[in-house]
């Protein structure tokens, strides 16, 4: 038995929605993730009446396809769809069953205008959190558009493949034999990506806002959701709604909430603000700020949007090294989420350069995964909590290496070592290995704002206690200004606070 009673328990209720036949086409070989794979078959045919399966050779094996009856639909599994790709199954045979895919209307055009045969593979691990989201996307894709296909392929189970190819990040999505892109995607950022996103024509007559939010973090959400609980008009633009926790595996300290996961969080954001008249404007860049009679935001696209008040919450990123080799390596050895990439470097040595919470908890992760973990720390001490230190020592196969300064980060095609400076001596050193993660905090989204509002050195926006800006009109919020913590729950409160300053400010002006 593949699925555990709990499972197959939440499996029954999901089966009961189906509303067509559905044709399992199974290519199974002799190997244990064959094996699995035909039982994990055999027991979903056993549950639903509606669920047929027939042996057949397919591209890959271990592999199976989802079909309607008499139709292939494009949606392949390679491998055994468990873990985080669970959900991607369910989704999967309930549309090809006939249950409509929760998208937008405007969506679902965009996927049938595409034209020509698109083949997409997605190369993931089931440890990733974002991986789904992009197997659910292209599954949608394939269920509307007979010309578009996808085949999902587990990393685990196609080592040779994913070594053949040098994928050291997932997910990783291929189009026609191509390399397409990498990292988490919703369905509108791969039409975007194919050309069949918004332009500035849809911008060019909205009226001007009463508040407009830029960003869609919790403290862009929390923002325009108590805007427009006031009555007002609210608008909100942002490059990925749910922002830097589409990045976040667990998530434990959100009040109320004993455990959940960041792309959970995010989806709950933007079901929360779609409950109010929102204008959610999803996968647009700002590029300007500029204030007028009205304040000014132009977008990448060249678009304009106009407001009476603006409140930034564009949140940070992740801190680069800036040393050699990073950038250029970037997705071929260096990594930044241990939970989405660490399977990949399975029985390798690697390093992670950060030694604060974030940093040793990723060495702790991936030290049960990889043959070795160095940690390098540029300060004297580490600066992770003492129970990730006590529980770091412990481990065999971890060496604490401090006062070291990342000098480069080696290799052509990938990741063959790392060179660093002994802060005490000013010796050089090399260590060899195949994969380095970067853990060193994050840097503002502030670049764009130039200096239109006060920064401190940081680049992070100085606000008062209402999150004013310097900017009379212009409010700000979350990681991106000069709060001193940066958490979820401080970010969604100050969203919530310069979105009272804003009205406020709109009532005395």
């Amino acid at each position: 038995m593949v699925l555990d009673a709990n499972l197959k328990a939440q499996l029954a209720q999901y089966l009961e929605m189906m509303e067509g036949d559905v044709l399992l086409k199974v290519s199974a070989g002799s190997d244990k993730i064959s094996r699995d794979m035909v039982a994990l078959v055999d027991e979903l045919a056993t549950m639903s009446s509606h669920i047929k399966v027939e042996n057949t050779q397919l591209e890959r094996t271990p592999s199976f396809s989802v079909n309607r009856s008499g139709e292939d639909t494009g949606i392949t599994f390679a491998g055994i769809p468990l873990g985080h790709e669970f959900t991607s199954l369910v989704l999967a045979l309930l549309q090809v069953s006939g249950r409509a895919p929760k998208v937008d209307q405007k969506v679902i055009d965009q996927i049938n205008s595409l034209e020509g045969k698109l083949h997409f593979e997605s190369y993931i691990s089931l440890s990733c959190q974002n991986c789904p989201e992009v197997v659910q996307a292209l599954n949608i894709m394939s269920v509307i558009n007979p010309n578009i296909s996808h085949t999902m392929i587990d990393g685990a189970a196609y080592k040779e493949e994913v070594e053949s190819k040098n994928i050291m990040a997932v997910p990783t999505v291929y189009l026609n034999g191509e390399e397409f892109g990498g990292g988490r995607m919703t369905v509108e950022e791969i039409l975007a990506k194919l050309g069949s996103g918004p332009d500035a024509s849809e911008f060019e007559n909205k009226e001007p806002y009463d508040v407009l939010v830029v960003g869609g973090g919790p403290g862009g959400a929390s923002a325009a959701i108590y805007a427009a609980r006031k009555g007002i008009r609210t608008g909100i633009v942002t490059e990925r709604f749910g922002g830097q926790i589409l990045d976040t595996a667990a998530i434990e300290n959100f009040i109320s909430v004993k455990r959940t996961e960041g792309p959970k969080l995010a989806a709950s954001l933007e079901e929360h603000a779609k409950e109010y008249n929102i204008d959610i404007m999803n996968l647009q860049r700002a590029v300007r700020l500029e204030k007028k009679d009205l304040i000014e935001i132009e977008l990448e696209n060249g678009a304009v949007l106009k407001s009476k008040t603006v409140i930034l919450s564009t949140g940070a990123r992740w801190r680069n090294t800036g040393a050699p080799g990073e950038a250029e390596l970037k997705n071929k050895g260096v990594a930044y989420c241990p939970h989405c990439d660490g399977p990949l470097f399975e029985g390798k040595d690697l390093a992670v350069i950060g030694g604060g919470n974030s940093g040793i908890e990723a060495a702790i992760d991936l030290a049960g995964i990889v043959k070795h973990v160095t940690v390098l720390e540029f300060m004297p001490e580490l600066k992770a909590d003492a129970v990730l230190q006590d529980r770091l020592y412990s481990l065999p196969n971890v060496t604490v290496i401090k006062n070291a300064q990342t000098k480069e980060i080696t290799g052509s095609e990938s990741v063959n070592g790392i060179t660093y400076i002994d802060r005490d001596t000013e010796k050089e050193h090399h260590i060899e290995l195949e994969g380095v993660f970067v853990q060193i905090g994050l840097v503002p989204n502030t670049d764009w704002l130039g200096d239109t509002v006060e920064r401190n050195r940081f680049g992070e926006i100085i606000v008062d206690k209402y999150g004013a800006t310097n900017l009379p009109g212009v409010f700000a919020a979350g990681d991106c200004t000069d709060s001193p913590n940066k958490q979820i729950i401080i970010s969604m409160g100050s969203g919530a606070n310069a979105a009272l300053g804003a009205f406020d400010y709109l009532v005395r002006n």
